[in-house]
Formats: structure tokens, C-alpha cells, sequence
């Protein structure tokens, strides 16, 4: 729970000012011995932990889902396999896997999603990286819309869809190759532009070098570039621009009245 949750279940008595006292003060974390779980991440930053789940162990990953899920009514991982999936499924009935972005997660049911971030590809080939962008910051409460397949190799298929990227709050431009879909992208657009150099290439693509390289150069204005493939940090940082817009947008309304 958020502080604003605690406040308002003081205010309508589902819990009393004591529970919520305790709340507060418990430890910031939740030690469980072979992981600490920050329980206070939220308070702190509005956004909840979520669970980086290649390469631990399947009774460690059940016991943080576990937690978590009991902690916030929800939990989000990512970079999670089929297997993992399997074996946490018959604990966690309400637990669902996207084997294309290697999502594992349960959400809250009627979950609300506001502003509006476009996430864009190049190819189809990126799309796995764009869905674990996508779905992130949907699970943080943004609205996503999806613009795949419009890289410069036909640039006539991105200026049909350009008057919805400029219309968003924040972009997702992920490309590999030679990444320049992010500069295209920076030089048509007022709002700011998260490149996300991928993996998916040729030899002299580097494994996504060559890409992050062309990002990380770029002479369009805006643009900030994550890690190779991380579809989660760029679908982080959109939301808390969303939520900035969003933030604005209620002081303008504000002020006009």
C-alpha cells in the first residue's frame, strides 16, 4: 500500500490509527534471508518493486511473488520463463506469463490507465522488447498506444501514424539494425523520446551496439537512450513523464478556473 491508501483506509475505518502506525513503522524491508524486499518502494517513489526473475531459483521467485502479492495485491516480473511460470502457477492461481515479452505477473482487476505514451518499433523483429516496454508502464497506469512495424526502411509508414505519436506524452522509439528510427522520431516531435537500442541485427550490429551508438549520437533534440534491450527502464521512465503531464495538466485546469 501507498501512503495515500493507508490515509484513506484510516479516514473510512478499515483500519485504525494504531495499524497504521505500525505500518509506518515497520523495517523498510522484508528480509527473507537470500533476498531483502524494499516493502517501502512505493512510499518512496510511487512505483512498487518489481522482480527481475532470469536466473533465480524457482523456490526463491515463488516465495517474492508470495510476498509481494500479499504486500501490494499485485505483483510484475520480468525476464521470466515458461518454466518458471509452470512451476508458480498451481501457488499462484491468478497468475498469468506473455511468453513474447516474458512478462509474469497479476494485476488488479479494472486497472486505470491515464495520459498516453507511443510506443514505436522499427521492425517486428523488436516487438518482444516494445511489449516488455508496453506492458510496464501499463501496469504503472499508463495508457499505451502501439505503433509497430515503421521503421525508415519506409518512412511513409511512420508519417501515417505521426499524428498520434505527437499527440503522446513521452515516446518509446526501439530499434536495432542501425537504430535511426530514434532520430527520425526526435526530430518530429515536441514531447521527449526514450530510444531503446535492441539486439536484433546483423554481424556489425554488435549485439545492439551499433544501435546504442547510433542513439547515444544522435543530433535530434530529446532523446535519452536506456540499455540494450531494456524494455522495462524505458517503460519505467515514460511513465513518470506521463505522470508529470499529467501533474500539468490538472495545474493548467486549475489555473483557468
Amino acid at each position: 500500500m501507498d501512503t495515500r491508501e493507508i490515509l484513506e483506509k484510516v479516514k473510512n475505518g478499515s483500519i485504525t490509527v494504531e495499524e497504521a502506525e505500525q505500518i509506518f513503522r515497520r523495517q523498510p524491508f522484508e528480509e527473507m534471508g537470500y533476498a531483502k524486499l524494499d516493502t517501502h518502494r512505493k512510499l518512496r517513489s510511487g512505483f512498487p518493486e518489481v522482480v527481475f526473475c532470469s536466473g533465480k531459483a524457482t523456490e526463491h521467485i515463488l516465495h517474492i511473488y508470495q510476498k509481494l502479492y500479499e504486500e501490494n495485491g499485485e505483483v510484475f516480473g520480468t525476464r521470466a520463463s515458461a518454466e518458471q511460470y509452470e512451476a508458480l502457477r498451481p501457488h499462484l492461481p491468478k497468475l498469468e506469463y506473455d511468453p513474447l515479452s516474458r512478462i509474469m505477473k497479476i494485476e488488479k482487476p479494472e486497472k486505470e490507465h491515464a495520459g498516453k505514451i507511443a510506443v514505436c518499433t522499427a521492425g517486428t523483429a523488436d516487438i518482444p522488447v516494445a511489449e516488455e516496454a508496453a506492458q510496464t508502464a501499463e501496469y504503472f497506469g499508463s495508457y499505451v498506444e502501439r505503433i509497430y512495424d515503421v521503421g525508415v526502411s519506409g518512412i511513409h509508414r511512420l508519417l501515417s501514424r505521426l499524428e498520434m505519436i505527437q499527440s503522446a506524452n513521452c515516446v518509446i522509439a526501439i530499434a536495432g539494425m542501425e537504430g535511426a528510427l530514434a532520430s527520425v522520431i526526435g526530430g518530429m516531435v515536441d514531447k521527449p523520446v526514450i530510444a531503446v537500442p535492441t539486439s536484433v541485427g546483423y554481424g556489425a550490429n554488435l549485439h545492439g551496439l551499433s544501435a546504442l551508438l547510433t542513439m547515444i549520437n544522435s543530433c535530434a533534440n530529446g532523446i535519452a537512450v536506456v540499455n540494450i534491450d531494456n524494455g522495462y527502464g524505458a517503460g519505467y521512465i515514460a511513465t513518470q513523464i506521463n505522470r508529470l503531464a499529467g501533474k500539468a495538466d490538472g495545474r493548467r485546469i486549475s489555473s483557468n478556473e
